[in-house]
């Protein structure tokens, strides 16, 4: 009851004073949208600032305006994403990395399956890097083993920690840029609890459609989708939770490109209300 009544109590301000603030406050609008709003970690933002934050993305959402709503999810992670990875590293490493190596051995054991020799691993929005250190420890035969991700600065950081493994590379950058540049070839793709999320549904199936076109490609996806997303009667992605971030119809959208669904199932994180959904695909 506590929780309704302060979800409540928030969004009467957010319609109220947080709309009033956006158009009397048009210089700090353009500030908080020239660094993000996705997240709101610790004291970065003051009262006033979080409810014309949620003022700004409600009226996108509303507005249906997925391309700005993923363009500010995209300036977020470009200029704070090294903020966010120092203030969750230590959850990553001790609790979720734990908590998924069950899950990403389904990953490995389908792999191991296949009499394809995949060249490269591609993990999209790698973080710190932990993860995908797990990884190629797993996968002997892969060759490379690279972290895309959109902070320049973590990247730097991530060269520099991982530089005795000469299996790993970090990449600073847009994966939507990097794919375009990549030749045929055998590929593993992996997300991990959170990153396709903030791609519009749009991007997606043109990511995945190019994908496709590259060779033999199988991709592993974990990532927070809406608990009350009935795809039967809403097939399309949506937009939800605090973020603003896309739920998405990660079936439809590998289905519509040409994969075909391996693997699938759901999990529950404690403390989230969303879904963890883990999706596997592939193309041949």
């Amino acid at each position: 009851m506590k929780r309704k009544i302060r979800s409540f109590f928030v969004e009467f301000l957010t319609s109220t004073l947080g709309n009033l603030l956006v158009v009397l406050r048009p210089n700090k609008v353009r500030q908080l949208s020239e660094k993000g709003l996705t997240l709101v970690l610790g004291d970065h933002l003051s009262s006033t600032e979080r409810l014309m934050r949620r003022a700004i993305l409600k009226k996108i959402e509303k507005a249906k305006d997925h391309d700005k709503l993923s363009e500010l999810h995209k300036t977020y992670w470009v200029k704070q994403g090294d903020d966010f990875v120092n203030n969750t590293q230590n959850n990553l490493e001790n609790i979720h990395l734990p908590a998924y190596k069950t899950i990403l051995d389904v990953l490995r054991n389908e792999v191991s399956k296949d009499s394809v020799t995949f060249g490269k691993l591609v993990e999209i929005g790698t973080g710190n890097g932990s993860v995908l250190s797990y990884l190629s420890s797993c996968y002997s035969d892969v060759e490379e083993l690279i972290g895309i991700d959109l902070s320049k600065e973590q990247t730097k950081t991530n060269n520099s920690t991982y530089k005795s493994n000469p299996k790993l590379e970090f990449v600073a950058g847009d994966v939507l840029d990097w794919i375009e540049n990549q030749k045929q070839g055998n590929f593993i793709f992996f997300t991990f609890r959170g990153v396709l999320e903030y791609f519009s549904q749009q991007q997606l199936s043109r990511f995945f459609e190019k994908l496709n076109s590259l060779g033999h490609v199988i991709f592993y996806a974990i990532e927070p989708t809406d608990a009350e997303h009935n795809y039967e009667t809403h097939s399309n992605s949506k937009v939800y939770g605090v973020e603003g971030s896309f739920s998405h119809n990660y079936v439809k959208l590998f289905k519509d490109a040409g994969f075909k669904i391996w693997h699938q199932e759901q999990k529950e994180e404690q403390g989230h209300t969303n879904i963890i959904s883990v999706i596997g695909a592939k193309n041949f």
